[in-house]
């Protein structure tokens, strides 16, 4: 949680003082769309693994200090998780579903008017988790949160097309924080990182 603060308060610096730093333009908006996930579990008894489809939403602010870079901290919702099938003594697939809540802080390069590169750092905030099982065993619970970190950080790099106030983006993001935090944790994800890509669209809603 101190950290999660930390970074808010870092966030919020760079967008208030951003007029003390004569920013050319400040834009804030909208983003939304489709979230890839994969944990890439490093398992014996794991057979195959397919990537959970999720959302990713929330809201960003873009600083340009100059033509051609700025910044562009964001606070989002993304879904993440992943299909694992298990073989062995039963035969298992189960669902790894988790929500956080994501903090970018991207360098923005823009080598002409109508296209970005993004790079930077993000932190996630675990909100929830749960399983579902199917195979020998039926069923859907909740992962107890002690079993995993809720503090997730990692790098993101990605790129967007302008069309006015409208943006269309891909973006991939690789955790660096391992999930499990528990024995229990370590026996189904063993020392698995979130790693996702996202597709979205992301609307200006105000221009300085």
């Amino acid at each position: 949680m101190k950290q999660i603060k930390v970074f808010l308060f870092l966030a919020s610096y760079l967008i208030i003082s951003s007029g003390s730093l004569d920013a050319q333009t400040v834009n804030g908006g909208i983003k939304g769309g489709l979230t890839m996930s994969n944990f890439y579990i490093d398992e014996e008894d794991l057979d195959d693994e397919n990537a959970r489809f999720g959302i990713n939403a929330g809201f960003f602010s873009q600083i340009m200090y100059f033509e051609t870079f700025g910044i562009q901290p964001e606070l989002l919702y993304t879904s993440k998780g992943v299909e694992g099938v298990y073989g062995g003594v039963i035969d298992q697939t189960v669902k790894f579903n988790l929500s956080y809540i994501d903090l970018p802080i991207l360098a923005v390069f823009r080598p002409i008017e109508v296209l970005d590169f993004y790079a930077g750092p993000f932190i996630g905030f675990l909100l929830s988790s749960n399983v579902e099982f199917s195979g020998t065993i039926d069923g859907e619970s909740e992962i107890d949160r002690d079993n995993l970190n809720t503090f997730d950080y990692g790098v993101t790099a990605g790129i967007a097309y302008n069309f006015g106030n409208l943006r269309a983006g891909l973006r991939y993001n690789l955790g660096m924080q391992n999930l499990a935090d528990s024995d229990v944790g370590r026996l189904l994800l063993g020392d698995s990182k979130n790693s996702y890509g996202q597709l979205y669209i992301a609307f200006n809603l105000s221009q300085q």
